[in-house]
């Protein structure tokens, strides 16, 4: 039986690199983003998730879906999938890490190997619309 861990993500890519976080104990990078609380929509989670987590504020009127991506949850046990709903979106605020996430990181498609496994799709979908370097 294939569970899945559903997680909203932000798609933020400037000049070829997109922004990764990685959170403290972990050894990969992720899209920032996380878990839907309880009867919270797509676009709740990202706001409140990219605040807590990079202390930035989405600006809601830009958000625009760009795909939604499944793959093996990394560091999880067979038959766990990561829904990754990702979006893109202008934001205020300066970046910086914040709550669970240790460091951020500006990545390019070299740094493939060292995200999640639905990351690493994301990467691909990234490179062949040709906004990663």
């Amino acid at each position: 039986m294939t569970t899945f861990i559903d997680k909203i993500a932000w798609i933020y890519v400037v000049d070829g690199q997109i922004l990764g976080a990685r959170s403290k104990g972990k050894d990969i990078y992720y899209l920032p983003g996380g878990k839907r609380e309880p009867g919270e929509t797509d676009i709740e989670t990202l706001l409140r998730e990219i605040e807590e987590e990079l202390s930035v504020r989405i600006k809601q009127e830009t958000v625009l879906h760009f795909g939604t991506f499944e793959a093996g949850a990394h560091g999880k046990s067979e038959g766990m999938q990561v829904k990754m709903t990702c979006y893109t979106g202008d934001f205020d605020g300066d970046l910086r890490s914040a709550s669970e996430i240790e460091e951020l990181d500006w990545l390019t498609y070299q740094d493939r190997d060292r995200v999640s496994p639905v990351c690493q799709i994301i990467f691909d979908k990234l490179r062949e619309m040709k906004l990663l370097s």
